[in-house]
């Protein structure tokens, strides 16, 4: 694959904006990508991003993907990018909504494009793919989980314990309330949070520069409830008897200085799926898919790997 850089601050013009939907009626952004006509395509791929996430923040990967010949497909989450509907922060009190919307997407996406069909998934749409495959068992050729959430990285308190200091604070009346307040300098470019993201400052800014293009994309921090639905999520899908019965090939791909999700229990799901594959980086950020080149591009080269592997 070519590795020059794809444009991350324009939509492609041959990239078709709709509203998708969802089974319960709820109206969601989406992002359909296909392949020129006269050329035939790969495959029809669907990427699910991260808490906080919307279409635009991973225009680079999808440009590489297309380049590859994918029908690339990318949504807005209900609750985050133009897919709000009046849900403040995306701060849903439990996932299960999420795991309807994203099955009846990669039905939807068998039944209308070519196979094969993969999904690939980052952070909270790693945790949401997972789901589906072990509770939903959806026809998919292949998966890959970019740096998922299978469980909140709860440092410095244990994984016993935050689960009950979460619900403690949803009792105490705080359930609506962010987790944290940042103060105002905390997304500039060198920030801790930029360090936790992504070793480059350049792509780092391109996510600011859609905030400021689109000041709805900027959810800031996740609430007391957010985060107990993520705890009670994992806790009852990602049991060894669950991921044992998934069937989907499975890549995933994680950082061991991860400080949003759990590195363990990457590696423990990766032990536990029947036929996973596991890549873990010693020293990249969060955002795997937005970091510096030779992280970014080995990523990538891994997944396209993968996927020609298992989604012939």
């Amino acid at each position: 694959m070519d590795s020059t850089p794809q444009p991350r601050r324009a939509l492609p013009p041959d990239a078709l904006i709709s509203e998708w939907r969802a089974p319960d009626g709820w109206t969601c952004r989406r992002m359909d990508w296909p392949q020129p006509p006269k050329r035939a395509a790969r495959g029809s791929l669907l990427f699910a991003g991260g808490r906080g996430d919307f279409i635009e923040k991973y225009l680079e990967p999808y440009g590489w993907w297309h380049d590859a010949g994918w029908n690339v497909t990318a949504f807005d989450w209900r609750g985050q990018g133009r897919s709000r509907g009046g849900l403040a922060g995306g701060n849903l009190l439990s996932f299960d909504v999420l795991i309807d919307d994203l099955a009846a997407l990669i039905a939807e996406g068998r039944a209308r494009f070519p196979g094969p069909h993969a999904a690939i998934g980052h952070s909270m749409g790693g945790h949401m793919l997972l789901r589906t495959l072990a509770e939903r068992k959806p026809a998919l050729d292949a998966a890959v989980l970019v740096a998922p959430m299978i469980r909140v990285n709860s440092a410095p308190l244990s994984p016993l314990v935050a689960p009950f200091v979460t619900d403690l604070m949803c009792l105490a009346g705080w359930r609506d309330d962010p987790v944290w307040k940042a103060p105002p300098t905390v997304s500039r470019p060198g920030s801790r949070r930029q360090h936790f993201l992504t070793g480059c400052p350049e792509r780092y800014a391109d996510e600011l520069w859609w905030w400021e293009s689109e000041p709805g994309f900027n959810l800031g921090a996740p609430s007391w409830g957010w985060m107990r639905a993520a705890y009670r999520s994992a806790a009852a899908a990602f049991t060894p008897a669950k991921l044992a019965a998934v069937a989907t090939p499975v890549l995933l791909l994680g950082t061991d200085r991860d400080r949003l999700v759990s590195p363990a229990a990457i590696r423990e799901a990766a032990g536990r799926l029947p036929n996973a594959e596991l890549h873990m980086y010693p020293d990249a950020g969060h955002e795997i898919l937005r970091e510096a080149d030779p992280v970014r591009l080995d990523a990538l080269a891994r997944i396209d790997a993968f996927l020609d592997r298992h989604a012939r």
